[in-house]
């Protein structure tokens, strides 16, 4: 499989706790011109970090990982970086797992049984905005109701306090260093941080960050 019409090789990120088949993949990829591997990880706040700063094309996610999760990590790179390609990775060939891959933000949900020249043709596909059909690829459309796409939710104003604990938290403080900035207890901020992620309907501080950028809660 050769370059198309000179044009530069896709830039692919893999994200999957298994090491065994990231070096299966980077291998398998350095036989196929069209796609070059920029980074990977294996947890979802890695995944997040690294996408950042390499800026695929493409980002291939398992959504089983430890740590933060393939789907919420999806979710905060579907926001942070709207045009990038995502293909959800899994094992499971299991409608809920599509939904939350789906509503995620995801392009495609991809089986593991998938063989790389497969692989390598649905990512061509994806980045192209081809249409696709194969047995290994899941429509993230099927028996998708209504009901199950989520709205964005308003967001609820945060007291002062809050305010300034979600600014910790997007300079990059943890727990302690809160607590001692503020003159708080760690519980006390724990607290101030659930009614936080609460407030701005997300599940943990890299949501929470960009929640409230999005809301111009913070630069």
């Amino acid at each position: 499989m050769g370059p198309t019409s000179g044009n530069p090789p896709i830039k692919l990120f893999i994200a999957d706790d298994h090491p065994l088949l990231r070096i299966g993949l980077r291998l398998a990829f350095e036989s196929i011109e069209t796609i070059t591997i920029v980074g990977e990880s294996d947890n979802g706040f890695d995944t997040i970090e690294k996408i950042q700063k390499t800026a695929p094309d493409v980002a291939l996610i398992d959504i089983d990982m430890p740590g933060l999760s393939g789907i919420p990590a999806i979710r905060v790179l579907r926001k942070v970086l709207p045009a990038m390609k995502i293909l959800a990775l899994s094992t499971y060939n299991d409608t809920n797992y599509i939904k939350n891959a789906m509503q995620a933000g995801a392009d495609g949900y991809v089986l593991k049984t998938i063989g790389i020249d497969n692989l390598a043709r649905l990512i061509e596909a994806f980045h192209a905005d081809q249409p696709v059909v194969s047995p290994y690829l899941v429509n993230l459309s099927v028996d998708l109701t209504p009901e199950d796409v989520q709205p964005d939710l308003p967001v609820e104003a945060l007291t002062h306090r809050e305010m300034q604990i979600l600014r910790s938290i997007a300079a990059g403080k943890n727990n302690k260093d809160i607590s001692t900035l503020l003159f708080l207890s760690i519980e006390t901020v724990k607290s101030h941080i659930k009614h936080i992620f609460r407030k701005l309907h997300v599940n943990n501080r890299f949501e929470a960050v960009i929640a409230a950028r999005e809301a111009k809660l913070i630069d």
